[in-house]
């Protein structure tokens, strides 16, 4: 590569990778392999050049596909062409063995199934039930990776009902149960008639307890971004007021989500997506504007424009005519209060 002036990058040649760059776009090369030790999680390879030992440690058959980029033939040594025009997953080989290998083959047999499948093939299935719990030996990154790529998948929520049905999830996210998966597809319902992407926290927040602290334990659990930990809790907390008046207080996204996931009428749904356009408006008064009304600097300040505010978004967000009506009558109460109390002699 070097030789034909191509920018070589050596992103993991242990494992007998690198990147070319090539007029600015990255490829990642690399070589062919066979397993000399596997221990579930990581693997010792060795450099090969037989085409098929490669493809024979592949997981599934449909990703042991090899294509000539001279002529465009197909090379297809374990039927993985059948198993794609059939849609169906299937291990190469023992599927025991090839969950033994990595474990976290059990997890990528339910998203690719989630992902191209229709029929389910019943030797996988029962291998990945039998060992589930060798879920338990790897990192929780992994797991979050695969579960939050399989959540947006087409079939998830048929996945998703499998896989609790054959007690996959049990050994490391127990939370998730049939109220859970029935959750699950009334969001997924939701989004597809508000037009709405999936997306894979709103539809974890779905499938685990409606919990924040619960949720907090999951997203430490799995190791989540702080991003992605922040935006479940918000999911599974209360909602405040409307819509709108959530959109305004916590942002759009996460009202977006809590509408949603707060099972209501239809007319919810429309309001999720309205509210994910929806300009966020401000508050169009300061401090500064009710202390040149008369009010007194202090903390009655703060306090008429929190009761304003109050007002205001009760109101649906009127237009500054009507703030500024809402604040004469704010700071007249309050300046009229304050006199009600010197007078009583109250602090």
């Amino acid at each position: 590569l070097t030789g034909a002036g191509i920018k070589v990058v050596p992103t993991g040649i242990a494992h007998g990778t690198l990147t070319a760059v090539a007029r600015g776009t990255p490829v990642e090369v690399t070589t062919l392999r066979r397993d000399v030790a596997t221990d579930g999680r990581h693997a010792v390879v060795a450099f090969t050049d037989d085409w098929r030992a490669d493809a024979s440690r592949r997981d599934f058959t449909i990703n042991a596909l090899y294509a000539d980029p001279g002529d465009g033939a197909v090379h297809d040594w374990f039927g993985g062409l059948n198993d794609l025009a059939a849609r169906r997953v299937r291990f190469i080989g023992d599927p025991y063995r090839r969950i033994a290998e990595d474990h976290l083959r059990i997890l990528r047999f339910f998203r690719f199934q989630a992902r191209f499948g229709d029929t389910v093939d019943a030797d996988g299935l029962a291998a990945c039930a039998a060992r589930a719990n060798d879920l338990m030996a790897l990192s929780r990154e992994r797991i979050a990776a695969e579960l939050l790529k399989l959540l947006v998948a087409p079939g998830a929520v048929a996945t998703v009902a499998l896989m609790t049905e054959h007690g996959i999830w049990r050994a490391v996210l127990p939370e998730i149960d049939a109220s859970g998966v029935a959750r699950l597809a009334e969001l997924a319902a939701r989004e597809d008639a508000a037009a709405i992407p999936p997306d894979a926290i709103r539809r974890l927040a779905a499938l685990v307890p409606r919990d924040p602290e619960r949720g907090e334990s999951i997203a430490a659990r799995l190791k989540l971004s702080k991003q992605q930990r922040t935006r479940l809790i918000a999911a599974l907390t209360d909602r405040r007021g409307s819509v709108y008046e959530d959109a305004y207080r916590s942002g759009r996204e996460a009202a977006a989500d809590r509408a949603l996931l707060v099972f209501e009428p239809f007319d919810a749904r429309l309001a999720a997506r309205h509210v994910r356009d929806w300009p966020v408006p401000r508050l169009p008064i300061a401090g500064g504007a009710l202390i040149a009304r008369g009010l007194p600097a202090g903390p009655v300040v703060a306090t008429t424009l929190k009761a304003i505010e109050a007002a205001w978004i009760t109101e649906g967000f009127p237009a500054q005519p009507r703030v500024d009506e809402l604040a004469d009558a704010a700071v007249a109460e309050a300046i009229s209060a304050q006199a009600a109390s010197a007078s009583s002699g109250r602090p």
